[in-house]
């Protein structure tokens, strides 16, 4: 079932499949909910509930112009609004690339909410910002994306190529189709300029409490963007259980690279803190 659910002024798009204890998949840039197509069917015939949202920015849900819009606290709201909208108590989070950081932050603020946060390629926000240089040097692309107009025209000129050859995507045709459309291209890098200006790699923005959920941590050892410290050091900023898995021979985009270790990561994690989720949660979509 593919709904739209209005919170914070704007309509977010959401699948929602299966019934039982609900799993809320989170994308990341630049894709939709349509990153996670090899781990829904996958997870709902394991007798799951599986809700996939666009972020607001991204594919058929809103794009506000004004970066006001995309701070932590409205994209935290934004989690919790499609709980509260489908009755949900609570649910595990499973997010990648900016979905994992916006699932990191929900997990330290909403700690009753979440049953467990499993984390793809993105670390901890503060596990990521005290990885050293060799992090920032990779990082180069966060301070490009700052920049109103010249970001946009880097991304797209020549037919995206340099969004080909630098994102190395593996199923880049339909990213390049969406963000053809200008709007949509600005509103992609939203969570960039809002969230990550240059300055909040040194000092954070946005102070978190430990996590206090299970939280497992994934990470590709052909990750281009993001090294393993990011994502290891997360370890100190989790007081639930932690668990760690480095996938050999994958890139940054583990959902679609390597579909089958993750399926069997989560489904093994899941099925170990399934309990978390109340009963209510479970029966909601019944």
């Amino acid at each position: 079932m593919n709904i739209n659910i209005n919170i914070n002024d704007i309509s977010l798009y959401v699948r929602d499949t299966g019934s039982g204890v609900p799993v809320v998949l989170l994308h990341g840039w630049p894709d939709t909910g349509d990153l996670w197509q090899h781990q829904v069917p996958a997870l709902t015939a394991a007798g799951y509930r599986v809700i996939a949202p666009d972020l607001r920015g991204f594919g058929r849900s809103g794009k506000p112009a004004d970066l006001a819009a995309y701070a932590v606290p409205i994209m935290v709201g934004d989690v919790l609004g499609v709980l509260d909208a489908l009755d949900i108590e609570s649910a595990h989070l499973v997010g990648h690339d900016w979905g994992a950081a916006i699932a990191w932050m929900t997990a330290a603020v909403a700690p009753d909410r979440i049953a467990s946060i499993t984390a793809m390629s993105v670390g901890h926000p503060e596990a990521l910002r005290s990885a050293g240089l060799r992090q920032r040097e990779k990082s180069w692309y966060m301070l490009l994306f700052q920049f109103m107009g010249v970001a946009e025209r880097w991304l797209s000129d020549d037919g995206f190529r340099n969004l080909r050859e630098w994102s190395a995507h593996p199923d880049i045709e339909p990213v390049v189709e969406r963000l053809t459309d200008p709007a949509a291209l600005t509103a992609s890098l939203a969570l960039y300029r809002a969230i990550l200006p240059p300055e909040s790699l040194v000092e954070p923005r946005v102070s978190l409490p430990p996590v206090a959920a299970p939280a497992m941590g994934v990470w590709g050892s052909a990750d281009r963007a993001l090294i393993e410290a990011g994502m290891t050091g997360s370890a100190g900023h989790v007081t639930g259980p932690w668990r760690y898995e480095r996938v050999e021979d994958a890139g940054h985009w583990l959902p679609l690279e390597a579909p089958d270790k993750v399926n069997a990561l989560l489904l093994d994690f899941l099925g170990h803190h399934a309990r978390s989720v109340g009963r209510q949660a479970q029966a909601a979509h019944g």
